[in-house]
């Protein structure tokens, strides 16, 4: 009987000493949890911190290229070795604008390497102006205008964005045909809002996804923003490795759609300020823009 107590003791003993193993690795495992935890509420402020730097970074990059302007269409090698002296005597007579003073250059060259021949599309010049409202006037007139004619070739001028607001602006007017079936008006302005008009309701979007599940939710098509608009984009930066792609710009553009733009320019002129800066609803800063595409 005594023995049979004895082993019931030192079973018990080591039925604690193994309970008490097993509480130590909970409470090992708990503040490992809690860690963990810890650790994953610091990176989720890490990636908000982040993605606000990144914007920051990006809407710096877009001031600080305001003063640039990319002429497409112009052939290589036209210019000879000096691009600014070329824009300088070409620039007032392509446009019919006169400068005073005249115009100035901090930089101006051609983007990318030397194109091979039989290229379909020379490669495009970037000019960094010296006086922002002189390439903001160029670029409204080519807004107005449209493309300019010269020796049978038509030069175009667009606003210079850094690589993700490109995308995204890609990204908006991808969902253009859209719009227009749905007779929708629409106006992108710079650098990215979409602004939206249907049955005398305006909207405004600053992301193509919720643009496209605004689309969605009223359209009797689904619209599938992972499947239309990324690829959209991503193709169109293939075809088309510019800062943005506008009316202007298309080689299928319609001369409609610039006279268009002139009489809704004129209607909405009222959205902006005397100083051609758009008049951003609910938002404490403006961002002096170029100019802006409309359709409807």
């Amino acid at each position: 009987m005594d023995s049979r107590i004895i082993a019931l003791t030192d079973e018990t003993k080591s039925m604690r000493l193994d309970i008490a193993g097993f509480q130590s690795r909970v409470t090992t495992l708990e503040q490992r949890v809690t860690t963990v935890e810890t650790q994953a509420t610091l990176a989720g402020d890490r990636d908000q911190e982040l993605l606000y730097l990144s914007s920051k970074v990006i809407n710096l990059e877009d001031r600080s290229r305001r003063d640039n302007v990319r002429f497409l269409g112009i052939p290589e090698e036209i210019e000879g070795a000096d691009v600014q002296s070329f824009l300088k005597n070409i620039l007032p007579q392509l446009t019919g604008l006169t400068f005073d003073p005249p115009l100035e250059f901090q930089r101006a060259h051609r983007l990318g390497p030397k194109r091979r021949e039989g290229a379909n599309h020379p490669l495009p010049i970037i000019a960094c102006f010296l006086r922002h409202m002189q390439a903001r006037q160029l670029l409204q007139k080519a807004l107005m205008q449209g493309p300019f004619c010269m020796k049978d070739l038509q030069i175009r001028m667009t606003a210079d964005f850094s690589k993700e607001t490109s995308e995204r602006r890609k990204a908006f007017l991808a969902l253009r045909p859209c719009l227009r079936q749905l007779e929708i008006k629409f106006g992108l302005f710079e650098p990215t809002r979409m602004w939206i008009t249907k049955n005398n309701v305006s909207k405004d979007f600053y992301d193509p996804t919720d643009l496209s599940l605004y689309l969605d939710n009223i359209s009797d098509h689904p619209i599938d923003a992972a499947s239309w608009i990324l690829p959209q984009a991503q193709a169109t930066n293939a075809r088309n490795p510019l800062p943005m792609e506008t009316a202007l710009e298309r080689q299928d553009h319609d001369p409609s759609e610039t006279s268009n733009r002139g009489r809704d320019l004129e209607r909405l002129s009222k959205n902006y300020d005397n100083r051609g800066v758009p008049a951003l609803p609910g938002r404490g800063a403006r961002w002096p823009g170029y100019g802006f595409l409309f359709g409807a």
